[in-house]
């Protein structure tokens, strides 16, 4: 990814914050792992990424898009 502003998560509404995970677990290809899990499952694992600090969001203004990235350590 180009240049990112990251979003602190702590920043956002629930209501804003609950919709960008939802939008995030919908997309087309996106992998979490050999077992299927259902919506609300990756909603609370990506969650708890996002506020155990393993990830953050990222907005890229060239793109004008967002994501969650692992923190590196």
């Amino acid at each position: 990814m180009s240049d990112y502003v990251e979003i602190p998560w702590q920043k956002l509404s629930e209501e804003a914050f609950a919709g960008m995970l939802e939008e995030l677990v919908s997309r087309d290809g996106t992998d979490y792992g050999e077992q299927e899990l259902s919506q609300e499952e990756k909603i609370a694992q990506l969650r708890a990424s996002l506020t155990s600090g393993k990830a953050f969001i990222a907005f890229c203004s060239e793109t004008e898009s967002w994501s969650v990235l692992p923190r590196r350590p």
